[in-house]
């Protein structure tokens, strides 16, 4: 195990160690401290906050403690494994033991555990690593290899829920049997993921809602939120506080996701009764956020406004907290008296006065022998080339124009790679990010040729749009061969195509057919799945449509197949006159049932029958009350309730010969209702 931290140095060896002992009472003070605030806030949303806030204040705890500690030399400070005292005691039993034992008792006074520390914590941190990164692995493999696009009706859904909630983020949308629940997943381009169960087995209003609580997570950014928990829970995993902040947290978050998802449907009992059948279908990666996470039955009852148990526990809570709090600063106390003993009273009460010359004597005779090697404790206890290293870094990025850094930004900037040199070319182009935008930049390979080939191109994006063109891979190759097509556009446009997956070749195939289009339309017969055989089909009934009427074909699912169909029962539609007929469900059955009863409506006499509800029951009542209604008189009976009982009461008052027309008057003015007769 020694072979793990060889290439840490003992200075640094020692700080780690000092801050992972001292995180033992910082956590449990904070987390007394976040379960306080957690007792006095109301809403959920407040809750999740201070949790959150706590939580970064546990990672910046023992970083600030490490870096304290690495500023101090060694010699002033005891080892993690020494007790207040020891040191002294043993310099002061070792003048007085006889020689084989203190001979013995080196060797045991010389065992340093910090090393078995920091290697014991190194190993925790790569197992809980490896299993993080083979879990998003294993999620990215499954959304690949296991999933598909969404029918045209759920994806009209999910698009108005997404407007309904103001999201102008690219979210797909896909449906997959591996999961029982709806979930989400991914952070700058998510995925919610609509498992058949729940598409089968929810009613549409139930549906909505829980698709509304998973867009819930991607309006408030809780995927970043929750690998910032996963990597607290890596770097800090052998404190109980961060697991039980970071449980607490995410069940905030899924009530802040529940009140969402109701203010959105509108319908807390029917939201509930979702949440009950996805508990019973019950099963979500840890990586992703599922609509059925969290407690069922406290969070049933917040939906539906039930005061809950722990609602009147908030002084139990508090005075918990007090406690856990009091017992913390006192372990801390000790901890920092166990770091920094008073050697002087520990040695004068361990020492014999008759030892005590002697030990002074010992002790100025080290002193000599210190001073004649001044240099000695220096490099033993420093570190100049890290040292120097760190303050070069630091200073390079002030002259790069970057001052005020925290020290999560340095470690970031650090990690990822970079140099003064890459902020300064960015600076050149025209770039001001700070130290998150450089990271991100960094991440995704931005580099100072990659921003002149887009601006060559004639964009002049943004930090945020140049991240978003790299990571939906937009080459200058691909911008050059959508231009030749004569597709252009800004950055977002550009983005737009790439996303939905826009090649020109498939340009050049709608042009060919002859459509006029540009990168909008593109875009919009791409995200509505329109291929050239679609609209070769279609023309081939005789359409002529643009792009527009082409998208408004393909949403509602109006195929060529039911244009022939149409078209043989002798109608002749226009695009908007198919649309409108497909809309109002309109079937060749329909069409054939209507005819055989002797009408022959048009197209627009079709959709108006249809709208206003007529069926051939109703057509032949009229027929058996002695009518012979044209489609017109059908339509106006209908939308004023013409009905077999109304013409025979009308008949039964002695009229006779009567049309459709003065059945109507007569019904319109309420002459043979009950309050106008004599």
């Amino acid at each position: 195990m020694t072979a793990l931290t060889n290439w840490i140095s003992p200075s640094l060896m020692h700080a780690l160690g000092w801050a992972l002992l001292h995180f033992l009472w910082q956590g449990t003070a904070l987390a007394a401290l976040a379960a306080a605030a957690i007792s006095v806030c109301r809403r959920a949303s407040a809750r999740y906050i201070a949790g959150v806030t706590v939580l970064v204040l546990m990672l910046l705890a023992p970083v600030a403690t490490f870096v304290f500690y690495a500023q101090q030399p060694v010699a002033a400070v005891q080892s993690p494994q020494s007790l207040p005292g020891t040191a002294a005691a043993w310099h002061a039993v070792k003048h007085i033991a006889p020689q084989p034992v203190a001979q013995m008792n080196k060797g045991a006074s010389s065992f340093d555990a910090t090393p078995w520390l920091v290697q014991a914590w190194l190993l925790g941190v790569a197992f809980l690593g490896l299993r993080s990164a083979g879990g998003f692995f294993l999620l990215e493999r499954q959304r690949r290899k296991q999933s598909s696009v969404v029918s045209e009706k759920i994806l009209e859904i999910c698009y108005t829920l997404q407007d309904r909630l103001g999201i102008d983020r690219v979210i797909e949308y896909c449906e997959c049997k591996w999961l029982q629940a709806p979930a989400v997943i991914g952070w700058f381009r998510p995925v919610v993921f609509l498992p058949m169960s729940a598409l089968s087995g929810l009613s549409e209003d139930q549906l909505q809602a829980v698709i509304a609580h998973e867009l819930a997570h991607i309006r408030r950014y809780d995927s970043f939120v929750n690998v910032f928990q996963i990597c607290v829970e890596t770097l800090l995993f052998y404190h109980p506080a961060v697991w039980w902040l970071n449980k607490r947290i995410r069940t905030e978050r899924e009530h802040c996701c529940d009140e969402i998802a109701v203010a959105v449907s509108g319908d807390p009992v029917e939201y509930a009764r979702a949440l009950t059948l996805m508990e019973e279908w019950r099963s979500a990666p840890a990586l992703a956020m599922a609509a059925n996470r969290g407690p069922l039955t406290e969070r049933i009852m917040r939906v539906l406004g039930i005061k809950t148990l722990g609602s009147g526990m908030r002084n139990v809570g508090l005075t918990g907290s007090v406690v856990c709090l009091a017992v913390a600063l006192f372990a801390g106390n000790a901890l920092i008296d166990m770091a920094h003993p008073r050697t002087a009273r520990a040695s004068f009460s361990l020492q014999a006065p008759s030892q005590a010359a002697s030990g002074s004597a010992q002790a100025a005779s080290d002193k000599a022998a210190a001073a004649a090697k001044p240099s000695a404790a220096p490099k033993a206890n420093a570190s100049p080339a890290a040292t120097a290293s760190g303050s070069s870094y630091i200073d390079a990025m002030k002259a790069a124009g970057l001052e005020n850094l925290s020290i999560d930004d340095l470690i970031g900037l650090k990690t990822q790679g970079v140099t003064p040199e890459y902020v300064r070319e960015m600076h050149d182009l025209g770039f001001k990010p700070d130290a998150d935008s450089l990271i991100g930049m960094k991440v995704q390979g931005i580099t100072p040729e990659y921003v002149k080939e887009m601006r060559a191109l004639g964009f002049n994006p943004d930090s945020d749009q140049i991240v978003g063109l790299k990571v939906q891979g937009v080459t200058a190759d691909y911008v050059r061969e959508m231009k030749e097509v004569g597709i252009q556009g800004d950055a977002d446009q550009i983005i737009g195509l790439k996303v939905q997956g826009v090649t020109p070749e498939y340009v050049k195939q709608m042009r060919a057919l002859g459509l006029k289009v540009d990168a909008d339309d593109v875009v919009g017969l791409k995200v509505q799945g329109v291929t050239p055989e679609y609209v070769q089909g279609l023309q081939a009934q005789g359409f002529k449509p643009d792009a527009d009427e082409v998208v408004g074909m393909k949403v509602q699912g109006v195929t060529p197949e039911y244009v022939k169909e149409i078209r043989a029962l002798g109608l002749n539609p226009s695009a908007d006159d198919i649309v409108g007929i497909k809309v109002q469900g309109v079937t060749p059955e329909y069409i054939k049932e209507i005819r055989a009863l002797g009408l022959n409506p048009s197209s627009d006499d079709i959709v108006g029958m249809k709208v206003q509800g007529v069926t051939p029951e109703f057509i032949q009542s009229l027929q058996a009350a002695g009518f012979k209604p044209n489609a017109d008189e059908v339509i106006g009976a209908k939308v004023q309730g013409l009905t077999p009982e109304f013409i025979e009461q009308a008949r039964k008052h002695g009229f006779q010969n009567l049309t459709i027309e003065k059945l109507i008057e007569l019904k319109h003015l309420g002459i043979l209702d009950s309050k106008g007769e004599l």
